[in-house]
């Protein structure tokens, strides 16, 4: 199973909708599922905020993805170009707009896929760092000293 929220492997955590009852068979999901905790929080900080807005209400894209939004417009006109820039939508057909659809989406995704591993890899250098320190603190700091 994916993660919901980035679509990479998900690692065994999950969410259930605690607005619906327990026998709801809605309340757990295996879309909810989540490759990390990092995830998993904004996840459940996404379904806290939709609570307190009504069902029609549109959440504001997040910084992140609005660029994964734009990241899709160039394979989407290619795509276009690829089928014809004169043609308006009305006359796609069924296939040519399922293709669309996952030309835009699969972009999509590759883009917050990167974003979200760039900066798992920044948070790792950073606390590999901080523990390079913290050791090196432990044990005196500097190993190169020479006793006189």
């Amino acid at each position: 199973m994916k993660c919901a929220v980035c679509a990479r492997q998900a690692k065994g955590l999950g969410y259930f909708n605690p607005r619906l009852p327990r026998s709801d068979p809605r309340r757990y999901s295996d879309r909810w599922v989540f490759c990390s905790m990092r995830c998993q929080n904004a996840f459940s900080k996404l379904m806290s905020r939709l609570a307190q807005f009504q069902e029609d209400a549109v959440i504001d894209p997040s910084d992140m993805e609005i660029a994964a939004m734009r990241s899709a417009l160039g394979p989407l006109g290619e795509y276009v170009a690829s089928i014809g820039m004169d043609r308006p939508l009305a006359d796609y057909g069924k296939d040519e707009v399922l293709r669309l659809v996952e030309v835009v989406v699969d972009a999509y995704q590759a883009h917050m896929l990167a974003e979200h591993e760039r900066m798992a890899e920044r948070d790792r250098a950073f606390f590999e760092q901080r523990a390079s320190r913290q050791a090196s603190a432990a044990t005196g700091g500097d190993h190169h000293r020479t006793p006189f």
